[in-house]
């Protein structure tokens, strides 16, 4: 009984952990970062993003455990997620730590298939879980114009490539 509470607890949680980590390694590159360069129209502030991204690590966490608790056939689930959640956190180090912006593009193309081929896979399983993934849907295409905005803007500014 305690070791299926404790696995539900890191099913639910473990997206808001990784997340918090990425966040913590990349705060004071990504504010400067983002007040620093040209924005595409309908860039959301500086504040709008530790208030997005908590929600959606909590949706991941929750469809996640949705679809893995009491199921036999999570393997494939088990697949999507990890794969989309590691791009998810990878697209923050290149783009930030890194400053390989081109590259984090393509990367946000890759992770943008992989949540919605994660969404998919969990919709099938169950509903709700698919359902659930929806905000994470349309953030991820939304970041990803914002990726590309930000680069097509920038990228003839000597200070927004990694040096």
């Amino acid at each position: 009984m305690t070791i299926n509470i404790l696995k539900n607890t890191f099913k639910l949680l473990h997206p808001m952990v990784g997340g918090s980590i990425i966040g913590r390694v990349i705060a004071k590159e990504s504010k400067e970062d983002y007040n620093q360069f040209r924005k595409p129209p309908f860039s959301p502030p500086t504040k709008a993003f530790p208030i997005v991204w908590p929600i959606l690590y909590v949706l991941m966490g929750v469809s996640y455990l949705l679809t893995t608790k009491n199921n036999e056939q999570t393997t494939k689930i088990k697949v999507t997620h990890y794969s989309q959640l590691a791009l998810n956190y990878l697209w923050s180090i290149l783009y930030f730590k890194k400053k390989v912006r081109g590259i984090a593009f393509i990367e946000s193309m890759m992770l943008f298939i992989s949540v919605v081929v994660n969404t998919i896979s969990m919709f099938k399983i169950h509903r709700i879980a698919g359902l659930l993934q929806i905000p994470y849907v349309m953030w991820s295409a939304f970041a990803s114009y914002l990726n590309a905005g930000n680069y097509f803007l920038n990228k003839d500014n000597p200070n927004y490539k990694k040096q």
